[in-house]
């Protein structure tokens, strides 16, 4: 039996839920990522991103930032790649187009990502980075995928708004699929990262901190999202 809270229990949970997410994205259900957090980690990418690069969208889902990307920046002449571990979203993805999907998970990014992606100046990640073990297995594996001058973008939830009424310490949490609208099984857990967690699991995984942004809630003005920029620290 699958535990509880393990990163088995996350990608189960995703397979389980991949055709009502398609659907929550696809309507623009998700207040926050309407309002906020869509057009953030678009800008994000675009102020980093080279013209003419490379860049991998990991944890793609159905490809809704690949074809974002595609669309607001047609003269950047950007060669788009997304991989996830959920064949049913890469499915989903590819129907609708915009960039090269790949099923590909986060552990297989090490053995397998240089055969299969080429040399990337970008990757984003955008609120994908869910579990535990495998999360830091993917990120342990982009120095390697990266060229030298390449960068990474992650958009998280922000520690300080997530952490709720519960400890602010690094640890699993229970799902939850409120504000996604109706459809939806069992939530994925998930593994909280205080800010001192993230820094560190960057720093573990051979890369190195430039920047970070604190995207705002228009009604709330509280920090919507935490998205951190980094690089390989050669």
């Amino acid at each position: 039996m699958t535990e509880p809270f393990s990163d088995e229990r996350v990608l189960a949970a995703w397979q389980q839920n991949a055709l009502p997410w398609t659907d929550a994205v696809r309507e623009g259900r998700i207040a926050s990522r309407t309002l906020v957090t869509d057009d953030a980690i678009v800008q994000t990418v675009l102020s980093w991103a080279p013209h003419g690069g490379t860049l991998l969208d990991l944890g793609c889902g159905e490809g809704w930032l690949c074809r974002a990307l595609a669309s607001q920046a047609p003269d950047r002449a950007l060669r788009l790649f997304g991989v996830d571990a959920v064949a049913s979203l890469v499915d989903a993805a590819r129907a609708a187009g915009g960039a090269t999907f790949q099923v590909l998970d986060y552990r297989q990014l090490a053995s397998e990502g240089p055969q299969r992606l080429p040399p990337l100046d970008l990757v984003v990640s955008n609120f994908a980075l869910i579990g535990d073990a495998d999360v830091a297995a993917a990120l342990s594996a982009l120095p390697a995928l990266l060229v030298p001058a390449g960068h990474v973008v992650i958009q998280t939830l922000h520690p300080l708004m997530a952490c709720g009424e519960l400890p602010y310490q690094d640890g699993w949490r229970e799902g939850s699929w409120q504000g996604c609208g109706s459809g939806f099984a069992e939530a994925a857990p998930w593994y909280f990262r205080t800010l001192s967690g993230w820094l560190a699991l960057l720093r573990d995984s051979g890369l190195r901190l430039l920047a970070t942004r604190e995207p705002l809630h228009p009604d709330t003005g509280k920090p919507a999202s935490l998205i951190l920029v980094a690089m390989p620290d050669h």
